[in-house]
């Protein structure tokens, strides 16, 4: 049983590993890191969360979604405190885990996702303007603007040469997509780019190029690094953000996968195996680890069944970087660059910003907002500002209250019906009104009943209110209905209940005295035909 797995999930275990050597080295240095802990958080994090978690398709490890927020600490903090960072993020998720908050964070609106992964994308793209250009030796900034602005301003230093490598290699990496989408560029073009960095440090070819090696030393392979075991108060915020957005990233990555292969993962234990890989990669010295969607599609179209293949990827990801890593220092940081860009383009979904623009216009422009002020401020307000629009907007959506109104007249039956937010063409001439809640009828939407009762409606004989759509109700809400009541009534029309459900009734048997007031005088049926046909109105069943 155990070989038959080990046995179908070889080819695809390789294959992303081999993609995930060059994505894990360039990420650790998108992220401010050594090549050599992007490598050991592959390794580690790898395999426990395969071990413990609930997908069998998931890849986890160093990724573009995570590399902008600690890329913005270690500017600030220095790298030697980032695996303490990694063990926070691990005790966050398991808490998340502990108290199933999973729920709720599942909740935020992927417009915000999406907006938040397109503001990264740009930070991690631009970013690579310095390694692209081959400046070097410029200050650094925590701001992406202030960076840009450095870069700019030196533009006369650049290479035209690193420049060419560049292009030539991002360009590679897009033709690969184009033509051969099940062949990643980067396992081929990486060795190209070790072989070109090699061939220009002995200068066998005329071309001057940075590389890892000119920029970290001699890269030697380890399994572990000791952390220092030093906390500061600096690392919670970092770590509650990494968090968030690794669950999110995680639990998004789960659903894709179960979608391509028709599976479903368990979402529980997902967030353990995800918990316990953090606190595994911080304590082995490593940075903070989420599922790779890229990744983790790549392992479903190389044949994965089953979580034997990411278990597979980190050991083969281990036994390849024991002979071959250290000849990654003669890589160039041009070469970097290409993969890096080229990991942010693919970060972009255009559909999505399609359907938006095209469905949902507010939830495009929420997106747009939100990768500005990732770019501009940082990803953790961006988060923030997406999650509050989205909610402010929500709320909105709920406070206009829903309704369906229909218009009966005696021997006609209903002539008008209208439904939404809007009774500007709703006929003022029948003799009987149904007006159906939609929904919830509580403190946010119940004023905006009230005030069409208030503003309209003054013209029928009697009106039904219908309250089998009303799924929720509160003290708020049966207040304003005990108002509806008062006014229909002044006005001398007759005020009908209908469909009312259990958990309704024992709430407005408690607190409302409109209701019993009408049930006094027999006016409650459990369907609105039935008052109807006491009110005398001629229905379909007649």
């Amino acid at each position: 049983m155990i070989l038959d797995k080990i046995r179908e999930n070889l080819k695809s275990g390789l294959t992303v590993s081999l993609i995930s050597i060059p994505l894990s080295v360039s990420l650790a240095v998108s992220s401010g890191v050594t090549p050599v802990v992007g490598i050991m958080t592959a390794i580690w994090a790898g395999i426990i969360a395969a071990i413990f978690g609930g997908s069998n398709f998931n890849i986890v490890g160093p990724t573009g979604a995570l590399s902008g927020i600690i890329a913005a600490y270690v500017i600030l903090h220095g790298m030697t405190g980032l695996p303490i960072v990694a063990v926070l993020v691990g005790i966050f998720i398991l808490i998340a885990y502990v108290l199933k908050l999973e729920r709720y964070l599942i909740l935020i609106p992927s417009s915000v996702i999406h907006g938040f992964t397109l503001g990264v994308a740009f930070i991690i793209g631009l970013g690579q303007f310095n390694f692209a250009f081959g400046l070097k030796n410029l200050p650094a900034h925590e701001s992406l603007l202030l960076n840009m602005f450095e870069s700019v301003k030196h533009i006369g230093s650049s290479s035209v040469l690193t420049l060419f490598v560049f292009l030539m290699f991002l360009i590679g990496l897009l033709m690969f997509k184009k033509f051969t989408p099940k062949l990643p560029g980067a396992i081929i073009l990486a060795p190209i780019g070790i072989l070109t960095g090699y061939l220009s440090e002995r200068s066998i070819i005329p071309v001057v190029l940075q590389t890892l090696g000119s920029k970290f030393g001699e890269i030697s392979f380890h399994f572990f690094e000791i952390p220092h075991f030093q906390f500061t108060f600096d690392m919670i915020e970092t770590a509650a953000v990494i968090a968030l957005v690794a669950i999110l990233e995680t639990l998004l990555s789960a659903k894709i996968a179960d979608g391509m292969t028709a599976t479903k993962h368990n979402e529980r234990k997902e967030m353990l195996g995800l918990g316990l890989a953090n606190i595994v990669s911080g304590l082995v010295g490593g940075m903070p680890a989420t599922a790779a969607l890229a990744r983790t599609s790549l392992n479903i179209k190389t044949g994965a069944t089953h979580k034997t293949s990411a278990i597979i990827s980190s050991i083969c990801i281990a036994i390849i970087s024991v002979i071959f890593l250290c000849y990654f220092k003669y890589i160039p940081l041009a070469v970097i660059a290409s993969i890096l860009v080229y990991v942010a383009i693919q970060m972009v979904e255009q559909e999505h910003y399609k359907k938006l623009w095209k469905y949902e216009r507010f939830g495009f422009y929420v997106s747009i907002f939100v990768a500005i002020v990732t770019i501009v401020i940082d990803p953790i307000t961006g988060i923030l500002f997406g999650v509050s629009v989205s909610l402010l907007a929500f709320v909105d959506r709920i406070s206009k209250g829903h309704f369906e109104a229909h218009v009966n007249k005696f021997e006609a039956g209903i002539v008008d019906t209208v439904s939404g937010v809007d009774i500007s063409e709703i006929k003022e001439d029948g003799d009987v009104l149904v007006y159906s809640f939609k929904g919830k009828l509580c403190y946010i939407n119940s004023r905006s009943h009230l005030g069409r009762f208030e503003a309209n409606f003054k013209k029928y004989k009697s009106i039904i209110l219908r309250l089998r759509e009303v799924y929720f109700i509160d003290a708020d809400g049966i207040e304003a209905l005990d108002e509806i009541i008062d006014i229909v009534e002044a006005r001398g029309q007759k005020v009908l209940l209908s469909g009312i459900s259990q958990n309704t009734k024992d709430l407005l048997e408690q607190l409302s005295s409109g209701y019993k007031k009408i049930k006094a005088k027999g006016l409650i049926f459990e369907k609105s035909e039935q008052g109807l046909i006491h009110l005398g109105v001629k229905t379909r069943n007649q």
